[in-house]
């Protein structure tokens, strides 16, 4: 399995997936990499239905959540660029930086 090239507080712009979706950008709020999946802010909303219990203070109800989508479908959002890109690394120094691979920006 390949490791992911995003990081947590990326901010990254839906290309595939549902309709209502597609074009949106956010923050990504955690990564799920065993299944190559991650949670992107106010993307694919999902109703979630929670049962009420005293004992623990719950009371129950229905509540909007954010869900998580495919890695394949999102891009990173450069802003220099201002649209999704791929993103490449340089070795400089010894040092590794992730670089935009359309304007050779980098990224952090």
């Amino acid at each position: 399995m390949n490791s992911m090239k995003l990081k947590k507080k990326d901010i990254v712009i839906v290309v595939r997936g549902n309709r209502k979706d597609r074009g949106k950008t956010g923050k990504i709020k955690m990564l799920i990499s065993d299944k190559n999946r991650l949670v992107v802010e106010k993307v694919h909303i999902v109703k979630e239905y929670i049962r009420p219990n005293p004992q623990k203070n719950i009371q129950g109800g229905i509540v909007d959540r954010e869900s998580s989508i495919p890695v394949a479908n999102v891009m990173y959002y450069c802003r220099e660029c201002e649209q999704g890109v791929r993103i490449g690394y340089r070795v400089t120094d010894g040092s590794k930086q992730r670089i935009c691979k359309k304007c050779e920006t980098v990224l952090e």
